[in-house]
């Protein structure tokens, strides 16, 4: 994958998103994707994403962040422009 077609995202969720299967669900679908990064839970109960990769595959990613797997519910999505990292895989920290 060229560096300009790479872009990035780092996303912030909020709602039923922990205890779920979020971050799990959420690895098997970037992989799937071919899409790098990484999600973890934060201590607020939220779950936070870090996803980069061809444009139309992070957004691809987005829109099943913001629905999640069956027993979620996401309340609130906040998304911003990050910074590429060059990551190898998408992973559960």
């Amino acid at each position: 994958m060229s560096t300009g077609s790479v872009e990035a995202r780092r996303v912030l969720l909020e709602g039923r998103v922990q205890g779920v299967g979020f971050r799990w669900h959420a690895r098997l679908e970037a992989r799937a994707l071919e899409v790098k990064g990484w999600v973890r839970n934060l201590e607020d109960g939220g779950v936070e994403a870090h996803a980069e990769g061809h444009p139309d595959r992070v957004e691809e990613l987005l829109g099943w962040l913001e629905m999640g797997p069956a027993g979620a519910r996401v309340d609130r999505v906040d998304v911003r422009l990050a910074e590429v990292e060059g990551l190898l895989r998408f992973e559960i920290r």
